[in-house]
């Protein structure tokens, strides 16, 4: 199976070690050195990648700028944000764009190949569940619907977009429901055991899912926070 990424860096040096690496762990990689040429290369050929790595500091057309595009297309895709800098404020605003994780310059080989194994492991199992039967197609919790062979969340019969990482999230709570799940337990499910990212990559998806399911996101009344522990779906 050929496992293809999207490599978005605009320092060749950077972009030479990653695909360096990424190559020698088995995946093609495609290179693009400004925001502008990833969006070409991206809408050339929409469904032949599984994985985009982008640089937030782009010349021109950002990497957060490139991320919206790309989800603009596609919810299944996976992205991953690469920066040098440390402000939350740049991590926070590319998973609410719906990057699936981030890497903060500088990093290792073994923590690059490690994060992209565990994404293309979460991408390519979504895809693969699509393409069989589950013995449980449908979860209803009043006026929510979880379609897990579709990957379709419904709200009173309106499709919501979930990228596949806030699928994972909804699935699990879904699956739970009324039950406390603590951000641990989450991160696990979802991310997988071996990673190695912090916790508050939780709490951002929970924010953007609000965004999406709520009424009120600074009120919610099905995905809410369970304090000192992490959140739960509440069917009441």
């Amino acid at each position: 199976m050929t496992k293809r990424i999207l490599v978005v860096e605009d320092e060749q040096a950077i972009r030479e070690f990653v695909v360096i690496n990424l190559k020698r762990a088995g995946y093609e990689t495609v290179e693009a050195g400004s925001g502008e040429e990833a969006i070409e290369i991206f809408k050339s050929n929409p469904n032949g990648f599984h994985i985009a790595l982008l640089d937030i500091a782009l010349p021109g057309i950002d990497g957060l700028r490139v991320c919206k595009e790309i989800r603009n297309y596609s919810n299944t895709m996976g992205i991953i944000m690469l920066t040098a800098r440390t402000q939350e404020l740049d991590k926070v605003t590319g998973l609410m764009l719906g990057a699936d994780d981030y890497i903060t310059k500088p990093f290792s080989p073994s923590e690059l190949v490690a994060r992209v194994d565990s994404l293309f492991r979460r991408v390519d199992m979504l895809k693969n569940r699509t393409e069989t039967e589950k013995p449980v197609e449908e979860i209803v919790l009043g006026e929510f619907t979880l379609n897990l062979r579709r990957r379709l969340l419904l709200k009173n019969g309106q499709k919501i977009e979930l990228t596949q990482v806030e699928f994972q999230i909804i699935e699990y709570f879904f699956t739970h429901p009324d039950e406390a799940l603590d951000r641990t337990d989450i991160l696990s499910r979802v991310w997988g055991d071996s990673y190695v990212g912090e916790e508050k990559i939780v709490d951002v998806n929970i924010r953007r899912l609000r965004m999406k399911i709520e009424d009120e996101p600074s009120a919610p009344k099905r995905l809410v926070t369970v304090w000192g522990m992490g959140y739960k779906w509440a069917t009441e």
